[in-house]
């Protein structure tokens, strides 16, 4: 079997010395997740030091570790044979980063946007492993650490390649763009998030068009025709020499337009005009940005020379993510009631397609939000919690419980009516809400990843435990 990476492969893209003879099936820079024959990256963060850690990958099973000087825990000293001795640690990741990409013959794309990257990547991704190997950034490693993790992991027999890329500061996706090299380039859309590192949106949409500045020759841009800040990315893909723009959404001119939507209970049916091609198909997933969403998807297949109308079918099997929309059905002794989790991030946009979506879902029984601080919006912070009560209201959420020191004056600014209770964190709100829950609701638990919402989707789900423990008699 060929190795993932060979020492003197690692050794030639770090400018690395080498002593030993190893070679490596994978990458990894967390010492707590190794897997045996794991090349380990001892990089160093503001506030740890992988140096630390390589005598413990290392006996966990990792085959060698790049390190900056030898490691040693003052009992043992690691033998030089199992490290590749390079001058940052870092720019030796991104180095393999570099190689790793410059090895393959595939078709890349990558991904960014205020709000849907994440569901956006892992569609994309599932769309095109259909259609050939594909490789894609897992989790959430979209950062300066994450983005070269997930290159260097990539196999050289790619196809096609799906990479994800963050920021929460001006300057950072350019790098990582220029290290993905995609062939595709996706914006999903433009919001206010992080505002408490950028002076305006606007500022935003410029931080996000930095990903049009690694497309490769002939490079395609997708950007969304709905967003008042189209312009700008346009001219900016257009700057990037961009060789097409590609726009997706509902306006007349995009390329990729939604025509129709619907939810059921399963996802959302969608029609869409597709290049002057009508195309109607279900993906797994609920609302109106998730159609939208799956435009951006087709376009981007279609562009890397994939078949849209397959992919089309198969989003079709596509669920969201833990944390990003995942649903469930939470048994309780006379019934039970549907959970949506989105408790990893949130936003003003995403909080109010959330809850356009909840609404075309309503049954017969209560629709609730569960809402935590949304974190990083500065000095607007207060204002932009509190303007969540038009789209609420015009929604029709039934009843919202809310938690933290922002969402206090979502709180206050709601009909009492809709106002179901506050409290000061999480961990007080779950005993609240589970409390309040009945059979035939609709509940939807949301905040930025800072605010624990998790705490309150484990509560409700912990209610199907008790009650199979009644029925038990446990």
């Amino acid at each position: 079997m060929t190795p993932f990476w060979t020492n003197a492969e690692v050794a030639t893209a770090t400018d690395g010395r080498v002593s030993g003879e190893w070679d490596a099936d994978g990458v990894s820079i967390d010492s707590r997740a190794v897997s045996v024959g794991d090349l380990f990256v001892a990089v160093e963060g503001p506030k740890f030091d992988g140096h630390d850690f390589v005598i413990e990958a290392l006996e966990r099973g990792a085959s060698s570790a790049i390190v900056s000087r030898i490691p040693t825990d003052g009992k043992q000293t690691v033998n030089e044979d199992r490290l590749v001795v390079v001058d940052d640690t870092t720019v030796a990741l991104q180095a393999l980063a570099r190689a790793a990409r410059s090895r393959i013959n595939g078709r890349v794309a990558a991904v960014t946007g205020s709000v849907g990257k994440t569901t956006t990547k892992e569609a994309l991704t599932l769309a095109l492993s259909r259609q050939g190997s594909t490789h894609a950034t897992t989790g959430n490693l979209n950062n300066h650490w994450g983005v070269p993790l997930s290159l260097s992991r990539m196999p050289s027999e790619t196809n096609y390649a799906v990479l994800e890329l963050g920021m929460n500061h001006a300057g950072e996706i350019e790098p990582l763009s220029k290290m993905v090299r995609p062939h595709v380039a996706v914006v999903t859309t433009v919001e206010a998030v992080h505002l408490e590192f950028f002076s305006s949106v606007a500022d935003i949409a410029g931080a996000k068009a930095e990903i049009f500045s690694g497309l490769e020759s002939g490079g395609v841009a997708i950007i969304p025709a709905d967003n008042s800040h189209y312009d700008r990315l346009a001219r900016a893909a257009s700057a990037a020499s961009a060789a097409q723009i590609v726009s997706f959404g509902t306006d007349n001119s995009a390329a990729y337009r939604l025509i129709a939507w619907s939810v059921s209970e399963v996802g959302t049916r969608i029609a869409a005009d597709v290049n002057g091609k009508r195309l109607v198909y279900d993906i797994g997933m609920m609302g109106k940005h998730m159609a939208l969403n799956s435009l951006a998807v087709l376009a981007t297949v279609d562009a890397l020379g994939g078949d849209i109308e397959q992919a089309a079918g198969d989003l079709n099997d596509m669920t969201p993510p833990a944390g990003r929309g995942a649903r469930s059905v939470v048994a309780l002794s006379a019934g039970s009631f549907d959970l949506i989790d989105e408790s990893y991030n949130a936003s003003p946009a995403s909080i109010a397609a959330l809850a356009e979506a909840l609404n075309a879902t309503r049954k017969r029984g209560r629709v609730i939000l569960a809402l935590g601080d949304m974190l990083e919006l500065g000095a607007k912070s207060d204002a932009l919690h509190a303007d969540l009560a038009t789209p609420i209201a015009t929604d029709g959420i039934d009843c919202v419980f809310t938690a933290g020191p922002a969402m206090r004056h979502l709180h206050n600014a709601l009909p009492s009516q809709q106002a179901t209770a506050h409290a000061a964190d999480a961990e007080e709100l779950a005993p609240l809400i589970t409390e309040f829950v009945e059979p035939g609701d609709v509940i939807a638990v949301k905040g930025s990843f800072g605010s624990r919402m998790s705490v309150v989707v484990d509560a409700l789900k912990e209610l199907s435990r008790n009650a199979q423990s009644a029925v038990n008699g446990d």
